[in-house]
């Protein structure tokens, strides 16, 4: 494997092991997975397993994300997760862990589907992740405890993913990624997938622009998979002619540097002192929320907007009032 693995900690209180094995015919086998065909004969747990009553989307992507798409994963994760969503996800370095870290953030519940046992941390660097999944969700796998993890478990777990899920979420793909085969499990399952879309020259984007190219839904912004998921939003005050976003502590400092001459990334991390990670967070909520856009790699102006009494009012009549939530 391309990275080393931890085993054996965390799974035992008072020396009784915290694992549980759930097999397929105990009630509390997911019920997701039990209507399809070829799932596990039993599941492991460290933590809990999906409400099978609750909505449930899975995130996945690139490895090797780009800063783009970190900011993307966490924010879908966080919104969705928020709205009471639980999000699924493999914990694989890159879009996973950031999935993952979005459901967390906000306080939601958020399942790992390993390709180890559940007893066996990997990657290693994700330990602290690994900690805290089962206490806000659970760590799952078919693999017995302290199987390593192996190439060919990976390709079957996929199917767990997309098992567990109503809907499946790509981020960032190359053309030839294991989240295309998640999203081509989740579509022989019956289950609706998602593309982020990206530039046309990056790599880290084939992937989901072939996606949306075969008949892929548009995640241009949270709401849209709320919407699928049948999840009204929540409406903001009177929405008349118009509605008002409120702009977090970080949005509205990030905001006030952006004029509507492009502003260079490197520009606005010297400025705030904010890391490159954070600033690409706070970047794509603005995006998403239609404060600022990108007009070319790492350039940013303001959409047509104009601050009044420290409310921001946008060319499509939203308000983003400058209020930490």
């Amino acid at each position: 494997m391309e990275d080393t693995y931890n085993n054996r900690r965390n799974t035992t209180v008072n020396g009784e092991s915290r694992i549980q094995y759930i097999p397929q015919e105990d009630v509390r086998y997911p019920a997701r997975l039990r209507v399809l065909p070829g799932m596990p004969k039993g599941i492991y747990v460290l933590g809990r397993l999906p409400d099978d009553n609750r909505p449930s989307v899975a995130i996945v992507g690139a490895r090797s994300s780009s800063a783009y798409g970190d900011g993307t994963a966490r924010l879908f994760a966080g919104e969705l997760a928020k709205a009471g969503v639980q999000i699924i996800s493999g914990m694989a370095w890159g879009i996973d862990g950031k999935a993952h870290e979005g459901a967390l953030e906000r306080g939601g519940d958020t399942y790992a589907v390993l390709g180890s046992g559940v007893d066996v941390c990997y990657p290693a660097g994700h330990r602290r992740l690994y900690e805290k999944i089962p206490k806000n969700g659970g760590v799952l796998s078919e693999q017995p405890p302290g199987m390593p993890p192996k190439p060919g478990h990976f390709p079957a777990r996929n199917r767990i993913i997309s098992g567990l899920a109503d809907l499946v979420l790509v981020v960032e793909a190359r053309e030839r990624s294991g989240s295309l085969i998640t999203a081509d499990l989740a579509l022989e399952q019956g289950k609706d997938v998602f593309a982020v879309p990206g530039r046309l020259d990056d790599e880290l984007s084939r992937g989901c622009l072939n996606l949306l190219k075969q008949g892929a839904g548009l995640a241009d912004r949270p709401e849209t998979i709320l919407e699928c998921l049948g999840i009204c939003p929540e409406l903001k005050a009177e929405e008349v002619n118009e509605k008002k976003i409120l702009l977090a502590k970080d949005e509205n400092i990030v905001y006030s540097l952006i004029r509507l001459q492009p502003v260079r990334l490197e520009e606005l991390t010297e400025n705030t002192g904010f890391s490159v990670q954070k600033m690409m967070t706070v970047l794509v909520g603005l995006q998403l929320k239609g404060c600022i856009r990108e007009v070319q790699k790492n350039y940013y102006v303001r959409t047509n907007s104009r601050i009044i009494d420290g409310e921001v009012f946008s060319d499509c009549g939203v308000t983003c009032e400058g209020k930490d939530h």
